[in-house]
């Protein structure tokens, strides 16, 4: 019988046992950080076209190290239990890794969106609100839920509203949930955070030029070619800003019904239109059907994005990219990440690489409790102090200071610049800890369970500081 790859979960928890023989930690505590603290199923009736249907839901809280717990919630009807407690998992080593002050957590609502009509989508969202809230499953203070597959911005709004009727009287209501809409208590940059942060993390790479080389690669990102897997919010951010600002390639493009290949560059944002307009990939110049080919192009970066277990032992030999970098959630399974260090594949791990949305959530949450805008106390001082520091220099030098380069350097950070100077620096100093701890010890295998011992070692510290 072939080998087959394991679970989601098996393969979640797997990764763990490497990072945790690596780390030397006590049994019992080890199963305590390992093992999700609850798990729960909801099952709730909404009366849509003249007829009474049950949906089920799930909550899992993986770990309560920190509070509140933070993860997002997914409609999808491929969600299960093993499914969530994974994704809850990797929430808790991913918080910890770029220290986020969350515990982890996960839900999800087993539905296609694309059948119901958004009216009733929003009916059934307020109700599947009010089942987590009798658990206390969504609190600004206890669970914090955001986007995720499947869900957005809209979802996010009718949950904190729903949320806000039920407690009318809790004036950090609207903390509730992030990924909201800025004029409902969001922060700008959120959308695009999960693809910002990809970037963030590939130029972060390329600064570490032992890393690159190790996979053979050198120089920087520009020219190189990348193939990107499902153009959705995270997708198309990360393919957009690398392709615009790092002058890298997107040479391929895979989705659910075919594929785009350019060797001279894919143009992301007409695709991302054309596929807005028509439903998928289909149609664009380019087109093919035969996804497997794409997976398998001979590129410099892989970027999956959309699903867990897209690279399997069934097709991981047919992968020809330096690095893979897992923009979704367990993109890669353990086995097939095994066979792909054989052959100096850099895996930049999905618990360090996608932490721009829980990183951007976080500043979300705590401008919710602030009640104020980041940047509106200091972007006019700032403004002054430049001014009157330009007019110095101006009176120094007997000459007046050019024009273009004033207006530019008076002006004061917006929010959304301060966002994505806060999540820069964030996954700067991500890569640089996961990097320097592969790098010191040659038992060490990769960036993956490097990233992963961090992660443990962090909530065992704050297990033992709780006296655990």
């Amino acid at each position: 019988m072939p080998k087959r790859d394991e679970s989601f979960l098996a393969s979640v928890e797997l990764m763990f046992d490497k990072a945790a023989d690596l780390v030397g930690i006590a049994d019992d505590l080890r199963h305590k950080i390992k093992v999700c603290n609850s798990t729960y199923t909801v099952r709730f009736g909404v009366r849509l076209r003249n007829k009474l249907y049950t949906f089920t839901g799930y909550r899992s809280v993986h770990s309560e190290h920190r509070e509140p717990v933070k993860g997002g919630i997914r409609y999808s009807m491929h969600a299960d239990q093993d499914e969530v407690e994974a994704l809850a998992s990797l929430m808790s080593y991913k918080c910890a890794l770029v220290e986020a002050p969350f515990g982890g957590s996960k839900g999800a609502l087993v539905i296609d969106p694309n059948e119901w009509e958004s009216h009733e989508i929003e009916r059934i969202t307020r109700r599947f609100t009010q089942e987590l809230a009798k658990r206390s499953l969504i609190s600004p203070a206890q669970n914090v839920p955001a986007p995720d597959m499947g869900t957005g911005e809209k979802e996010m709004s009718w949950m904190a509203d729903e949320y806000k009727r039920l407690y009318p009287n809790d004036l950090n209501s609207w903390g509730c949930v992030t990924g909201k809409p800025v004029s409902k208590g969001g922060i700008r940059g959120r959308v695009e955070a999960t693809g910002r942060g990809i970037q963030y993390a590939l130029q972060e790479a390329f600064r570490h030029p032992n890393d690159i080389q190790w996979a053979g690669l050198d120089g920087s990102l520009a020219g190189k070619r990348i193939v990107v897997q499902g153009l959705g919010n995270v997708g198309y951010h990360a393919a957009q800003f690398l392709s615009q600002e790092d002058e890298a390639i997107i040479v391929g493009v895979i989705e659910r019904d075919g594929a785009v290949v350019n060797n001279d560059g894919i143009d992301i944002d007409g695709l991302h239109k054309h596929i807005h307009n028509n439903g998928g990939v289909k149609g664009f110049e380019g087109f093919t059907e035969d996804t497997e080919s794409v997976l398998a192009m001979d590129c410099d970066i892989f970027i999956p994005a959309a699903l867990e277990g897209v690279i399997t032992l069934s097709n991981v030999d047919d992968i020809k990219a330096n690095i893979i970098i897992e923009a979704a959630n367990g993109p890669v399974t353990f086995s097939a990440s095994e066979r792909l260090r054989e052959r100096n594949c850099l895996i930049i791990p999905d618990l360090y690489a996608n932490a721009g949305g829980v990183t951007v959530s976080y500043f979300e949450w705590v401008k919710n409790l602030g009640h104020i805008r980041f940047g509106r106390m200091q972007r006019r001082q700032h403004e002054r102090q430049t001014l009157d520091m330009v007019s110095a220099i101006e009176e120094m030098v007997g000459a007046k200071f050019p024009a273009q380069k004033l207006q530019k350097i008076i002006e004061g950070p917006t929010e959304l610049d301060l966002v994505r100077s806060g999540l820069d620096d964030v996954m700067r100093e991500g890569y640089q800890v996961i990097s320097a701890k592969w790098n010191s010890d040659a038992r060490i295998p990769d960036l993956r369970t490097a990233a992963m011992m961090i992660a443990i070692e962090r909530i065992r510290d704050s297990y033992s500081s709780l006296g655990i």
